[in-house]
């Protein structure tokens, strides 16, 4: 009953902590990239970014399948890499998480770094900060609250996810079996008490990452 209840949970954890902080900094930088220059081809660009958080987690599954699949340019070549396929695996489910909660954290970042005033940006530079400074020491804190909220909702979203992860990580108990997918098979196995128990630790979860995020705001 321990390890049943506790695996997936640790899974989901896991999967979700190693895509937050992926998205988190791929998100501070292509954020602050973007909240700053205007340049052709804008709006396509960050119409693709933020693409996974309007289409459904199956047409995401089904991408994901079709670029990294055995059958794609990016399948085989990690094939030749790791000498194995990501379909099916732990990182595929990460891979998962990180496209569609990634949306969540570069929106977060991107308002934050465009509410940082740039005469106090540009007054560093003057100072002699290098661009790398700039963005550790000034636009970073300064736009710390956007960053930590983007940050939790990402995390939130990627403990969440579940057709994406079905279709391209599968359904592997004690590998890929997160507690999505394990409520989905509690449900379906008629394993309510299992799945209630499921149901109410991610309650708990969500419910401490919202309210965080609502304290950050305040």
């Amino acid at each position: 009953m321990n390890s049943e209840f506790w695996t997936p949970l640790k899974l989901s954890l896991e999967i979700a902590s190693v895509a937050g902080v992926t998205v988190m900094i791929v998100g501070i930088l292509l954020g602050r990239w973007t909240a700053k220059r205007q340049f052709r081809g804008k709006l396509l660009f960050e119409t693709i970014l933020l693409l996974p958080l309007v289409l459904p987690p199956t047409v995401v599954g089904f991408l994901l399948i079709i670029l990294f699949g055995k059958n794609s340019f990016a399948g085989d070549f990690i094939i030749w890499l790791f000498d194995a396929p990501i379909m099916f695996t732990w990182w595929a489910a990460v891979l998962a998480s990180i496209v569609v909660a990634f949306p969540l954290m570069y929106q977060s970042a991107k308002t934050g770094f465009e509410g940082v005033d740039e005469e106090i940006e540009n007054a560093a530079r003057v100072d002699g900060a290098n661009r790398w400074q700039v963005l550790f020491f000034i636009s970073i804190p300064l736009a710390s609250k956007a960053i930590i909220s983007g940050g939790i909702l990402s995390f939130a979203r990627a403990l969440g996810e579940f057709g994406a992860t079905l279709m391209f990580a599968g359904n592997i108990p004690g590998k890929t079996q997160t507690a999505p997918l394990a409520i989905y098979m509690a449900i379906d196995s008629g394993n309510m008490t299992m799945a209630w128990s499921w149901v109410i630790s991610m309650i708990i979860i969500s419910f401490i990452m919202l309210l965080f995020v609502h304290l950050i705001k305040a």
